[in-house]
């Protein structure tokens, strides 16, 4: 199983706006430049974190993104079913297939996933921002104020 890569982004966005500590507010460009990652994308991935109420956006000059929630309450199991969209790893329909219904190999699957959706639960955007992480956040954070990157 691969992440598409909304969940990816997305998952960075979170990371990225939960350490903040500074008076400046963070942009989506901002987070591009951090992460090599074309703004498109990213304003995409902003605007349904935004629909989440996982982060708050303002906009206007002064205008940024800030987390939404505790980052504490936000279970990755949960944030990546949200962000993956999708309820299977096979699509038995598409193309149509013979064995649909009578396979054992989507119900393995879909045990599967629903394993690493369980395990991921047991880990919240603030265990995995902790640390070395955040550390290394802030830095990215204070060389985008400085301008060296």
């Amino acid at each position: 199983m691969q992440l598409t890569k909304f969940t990816d982004l997305g998952l960075r966005v979170l990371m990225y706006v939960s350490q903040h500590e500074r008076n400046k507010p963070i942009t989506i460009s901002e987070i591009a430049t951090q992460f090599n990652i074309p703004r498109n994308h990213l304003i995409k991935v902003v605007t349904f974190l935004n629909k989440t109420g996982w982060i708050q956006t303002t906009r206007g000059p002064n205008g940024g993104l800030r987390l939404g929630t505790d980052p504490a309450s936000l279970h990755l199991g949960h944030v990546i079913r949200v962000l993956e969209g999708s309820a299977s790893l096979v699509n038995c329909q598409e193309p149509p297939c013979p064995l649909a219904g009578q396979c054992g190999l989507k119900h393995a699957l879909d045990l599967g996933l629903n394993a690493f959706y369980d395990y991921m639960d047991t880990y919240t955007l603030q265990d995995v921002i902790r640390n070395r992480t955040a550390h290394i956040i802030l830095k990215l954070h204070q060389s985008h104020l400085t301008g060296v990157h």
